[in-house]
């Protein structure tokens, strides 16, 4: 199975409490990756493949730095299934250089982690989703759909691009009762549900 999620920011300890930016109501970092590792693994079986559209984790604080590349690949061996890393503002080059010297595969032999620089294209359920970092304004498609994150709680007020970070707005497209648990990756039904509840919202004007 296929799943999205961004801006996970692990370690990024400025986001624990209240705050203007992407408040997390969490006590500590321990706290907070317990959640998003626990969330993760409940969904994700051991050879799915999650899309990660940046931002996994904020290290530049961290030294030294190799120790702290070393906690972020430990967190990210701990999550099930494939990761497919595009890179996001708060992602340097050395940790994923670091992650692609570690990588290896997993029991089907295919590689715990895929990485794209700037995004990628990936069609399914009758979609052809633009999975990037940064929103996309490509205007109106038929079935052309941008997947992004950076911009947290926010959404873009236009129906084909759809915030899929942990913390996104747009996740209120979603009932409570649909909603999964904070930090779970998402899934296509999902944004299946998601997308034409977007389009539809802003076909009444909203």
């Amino acid at each position: 199975m296929q799943f999205v999620t961004s801006d996970t920011h692990f370690f990024h300890q400025e986001l624990l409490g209240q705050n203007d930016f992407a408040p997390r109501p969490f006590n500590s970092l321990a706290e907070e990756h317990l959640v998003l590792v626990n969330a993760w693994n409940a969904r994700v079986g051991e050879l799915d493949t999650v899309y990660h559209l940046g931002d996994v984790a904020l290290l530049n604080h961290m030294r030294p730095v190799k120790d702290a590349y070393q906690k972020i690949l430990a967190i990210l061996s701990a999550l099930h299934g494939h990761i497919v890393l595009v890179k996001g503002n708060h992602d340097t080059r050395d940790m994923l250089k670091f992650l692609a010297k570690n990588n290896y595969d997993l029991a089907d032999g295919q590689p715990k982690f895929v990485f794209h620089d700037v995004g990628l294209i990936v069609k399914a359920h009758h979609h052809q989703f633009f999975l990037t970092h940064y929103p996309m304004m490509f205007g109106k498609t038929d079935s052309s759909i941008n997947l992004h994150g950076h911009i947290h709680h926010y959404s873009v007020a236009v129906p084909e691009n759809i915030n899929v970070g942990v913390d996104s707005a747009d996740l209120d497209y979603l009932m409570q009762t649909e909603r999964p648990a904070w930090g779970t990756p998402l899934s296509l039904d999902e944004l299946d549900i998601i997308i034409q509840r977007k389009h539809d919202a802003f076909a009444k004007g909203r």
